[in-house]
């Protein structure tokens, strides 16, 4: 297959940032979108093309009943994640590094060389870039630990074909850019995009074991789930549950404040948190709605509170929710990593009218969440509904 590119989204992206009024932030993002884009997009698709050729068994690698953890950010997703991507004979995932560099050649190259740096140059050129990563993601590890060798939303994969969420990160342009509502999105596009993902989850299994099954989490996913179920028929999906007074703000300030660094005007970022609250809901909403009409999809609810205080049992009831068996040495190693996690507790507290909420919206719109989860409840430890 072909490596991807949204030429129209790509086009959009230039034109909103060729109205940009700051002179310093224009000349810098038409430089990305104009030069750089274009020059490491040419590059992957060589690669993605070259990669059929040169390795033929890739063809015959399926992708098997993948499982997709969703739910909004900050609610447990790289946790679920984490202790089910420890279960390393069973799963799996991408690396950060790997979907920046998405083409199965790329990988491969890479791993080479990190096999002849440590062979050969006593792992200088890893003590280099392990110092890379302290001063790039210093900022971004006080809320989540993020490096190139560490597991990673799949969304990135899609960063240069133009269709990754993750470019809202740099352009605030909510609303003039959508990379979450994908199920609305016209059938050809949508199925060209899916499509192009399924082959980059392929060329990993292809690198990591085809026998394994793909891990993924994403919480931009939770706007494409009936995607993922009609590109992957098969598909097992995982969704958290947590107390969205405590996720919604805590994801708009975390936006705020990666913008600010930015210097992107106030009134611009007010705008853009106003389209991030209102997709909140739905990241909330939707992923549930789909299911509800996917009875034949696998599938489980992670309550947060269970899976912070006793993640042997969350992930436990995960596993028989999907119909998979689990060995004994990875039910040990839970019992044990449940312990630590036992220990987490959030001391952030937020206050909605700062991001143009009203006082009770999150619980007007999501009151039959708070029903059924027991939210109103501020010690609650009731177990997630089925």
């Amino acid at each position: 297959m072909l490596f991807h590119f949204d030429f129209a989204n790509w086009r959009r992206m230039i034109a909103l940032a060729w109205r940009e009024k700051q002179p310093a932030v224009r000349l810098y993002f038409l430089s990305v979108l104009l030069v750089a884009v274009p020059l490491v997009s040419t590059f992957h698709a060589i690669c993605f093309f070259l990669d059929g050729i040169l390795f033929p068994g890739l063809w015959k690698v399926e992708v098997k009943a993948p499982v997709f953890v969703v739910g909004h950010a900050r609610s447990g997703t790289t946790l679920v994640h984490r202790l089910l991507s420890a279960d390393e004979g069973r799963f799996s995932v991408f690396l950060l590094y790997e979907m920046y560099f998405p083409s199965l050649l790329q990988k491969k190259i890479i791993r080479a060389l990190a096999r002849f740096d440590r062979a050969v140059l006593g792992g200088v050129l890893e003590r280099c870039v392990k110092a890379w990563e302290d001063r790039h993601y210093a900022a971004v590890r006080k809320v989540h630990m993020m490096g190139l060798t560490e597991a990673e939303e799949d969304d990135i994969v899609l960063y240069y074909s133009m269709a990754s969420g993750f470019w809202i990160t740099k352009m605030p342009y909510m609303g003039d850019l959508d990379f979450y509502y994908v199920d609305r999105w016209p059938e050809k596009k949508r199925r060209r995009v899916m499509q192009f993902y399924k082959e980059c989850v392929r060329r990993q299994l292809h690198l990591n074991g085809p026998e394994k099954t793909h891990l993924s989490k994403n919480p931009v996913f939770a706007g494409r789930v009936a995607a993922l179920i009609e590109t992957f028929p098969d598909a097992r999906i995982v969704t958290t549950m947590r107390n969205p007074n405590e996720t919604i703000p805590s994801l708009l300030k975390l936006m705020q404040s990666s913008w600010r660094r930015l210097g992107w005007h106030e009134d611009r970022m007010t705008e853009c948190l106003r389209v991030l609250a209102d997709q909140s809901f739905d990241t909330y909403m939707h992923p549930l709605e789909v299911l509800d009409r996917s009875p034949k999809t696998p599938r489980a609810i992670v309550d947060y509170r269970e899976a912070t205080t006793d993640a042997a049992a969350a992930i436990q009831r995960v596993y028989a929710d999907l119909g998979l068996e689990m060995s004994v040495e990875y039910r040990e190693f839970l019992e044990a990593q449940g312990k630590r996690e036992g220990k987490h507790r959030s001391g952030h507290t937020y206050s909605l009218e700062e991001f143009g909420l009203q006082a009770d919206e999150i619980r007007t719109r999501l009151a039959p969440l708070f029903e059924r989860y027991g939210w109103d409840e501020p010690d609650a430890t009731r177990e997630s509904a089925p």
